[in-house]
């Protein structure tokens, strides 16, 4: 009997990683690369294919034996055509990764938004089993959003959607125009988090992301941030619950509209701190929301960790092989 693997990749802004599963979604091997976006889509399609066949001769199979192939792409997607329409965080743009993954896979090949597909591997393999509804929220580099309904991935007619990190709040910054609002990417992800560690680590007040990163912001990730407030640096605290609230005015506005039965919350800074973000926004929206909304939200701690993307890509295109 043929084997039914299927891959899953996660194509970041910093690196991609490829994995390969079987029927039942058990890791039998995988690979990571750095992404190096700055050499353009020609090669970052090179990249991916290489960290497929590494992962796949890690797992002691080949192309050929391959039913289904997803890949999760930080941007927004067609998803009828299997293209990357735009990753700001790439420079990318129009990019036919289905086409080129399809020619060079034989199988079922799916292209989703990366965070579409976390929250359908949560929905589907997760934290969020047994949910009908599913708000997947994943402060990483940047923030992203994916909402999954009775089994389906909202989407639009021919991009997906949830576009999350890219929600407006009034309030002022040194980014953009001077009249326009601030996106929540800027107060939640990761680099909006790092610029306001790195002022605090000039001030004095956060040695030790003075010892670990200096002033380098690409250094600053969510394990040394979660370093300095274990240290007491209670600035560094105080960012991350203002940045914690401000996350949470914007669930607040989708349990409004879409009144999710389960929040998922998923990436790097909540692995770190996954009680300061569920108490955070559980906060945030039981003060800011419907009453009645509020109470019917449920919000957990997504349970894939580093494989969520991957496994959810795979597992929606294992679903349609």
């Amino acid at each position: 009997m043929a084997k039914r693997i299927s891959v899953g990749i996660d194509l970041g802004g910093t690196k991609i990683m490829a994995v390969v599963f079987d029927q039942d979604f058990n890791v039998l091997g995988s690979d990571r690369l750095p992404t190096e976006g700055h050499k353009g889509s020609k090669d970052g399609l090179k990249r991916i294919l290489g960290a497929v066949d590494s992962a796949l001769e890690s797992s002691g199979n080949d192309r050929d034996e391959v039913v289904a192939c997803g890949i999760g792409c930080p941007g927004v997607v067609d998803f009828n055509n299997g293209v990357l329409r735009e990753a700001v965080n790439l420079g990318w743009e129009d990019v036919e990764i289905g086409r080129y993954l399809s020619k060079k896979i034989k199988a079922e090949v799916v292209v989703l938004n990366d965070v579409d597909a976390g929250t359908y591997g949560e929905y589907h393999l997760g934290a969020a089993q047994g949910a009908h509804s599913v708000f997947g929220v994943f402060p990483g580099t940047g923030v992203g959003g994916g909402f999954v309904y009775d089994g389906k991935i909202l989407r639009g007619k021919t991009a997906s959607c949830m576009e999350f990190g890219r929600y407006r709040m009034l309030g002022s910054t040194l980014e953009g125009d001077p009249d326009e609002p601030i996106s929540l990417e800027s107060l939640c992800g990761r680099l909006g988090i790092a610029s306001s560690c790195v002022l605090e680590a000039l001030r004095g007040n956060a040695s030790s992301i003075m010892e670990s990163a200096g002033t380098d912001i690409k250094k600053i990730k969510s394990g040394v941030i979660k370093k300095s407030i274990d240290a007491g640096e209670d600035s560094i605290l105080q960012i991350m619950k203002k940045s914690i609230h401000y996350l949470g005015i914007g669930v607040t506005s989708v349990v409004e509209l879409l009144a999710p039965e389960v929040v998922v919350l998923g990436g790097g800074l909540v692995e770190k701190m996954p009680e300061l973000y569920l108490e955070g926004l559980r906060e945030a929206v039981h003060k800011y929301g419907s009453k009645a909304l509020a109470e019917g939200v449920d919000f957990r701690a997504a349970k894939n960790g580093d494989l969520a993307v991957a496994i959810g890509a795979a597992s929606y295109a294992h679903a349609r092989a």
